[in-house]
């Protein structure tokens, strides 16, 4: 049974992982909607749906933050240091 404790709070980077998971997702249509017209032969976007395509990398790095403010904080919590 788990712990009523431990579903309701989240652990540090959580949040972040979450957003940047939005993020990726967000720049990963953006990104099929810019491709789309080559592949169908029709008029491109304007070149500023390319800059919006770059949100999944932007994404990810918000998500890979994430990981590792996760994995410092399980460290911290490992030797017995006061998260913050």
């Amino acid at each position: 049974m788990r712990d009523k404790t431990q579903t309701n709070s989240a652990a540090p980077g959580d949040r972040l992982i979450r957003a940047g998971a939005v993020v990726f997702f967000i720049g990963a249509v953006a990104t099929l909607v810019t491709v789309a017209p080559f592949l169908l032969g029709t008029t491109p976007f304007p070149t500023y749906m390319f800059g919006l395509s770059m949100l999944m990398g932007v994404g990810f790095l918000v998500a890979g933050a994430g990981v590792f403010r996760s994995i410092a904080a399980g460290r911290r919590q490992a030797r017995g240091v006061p998260s913050r």
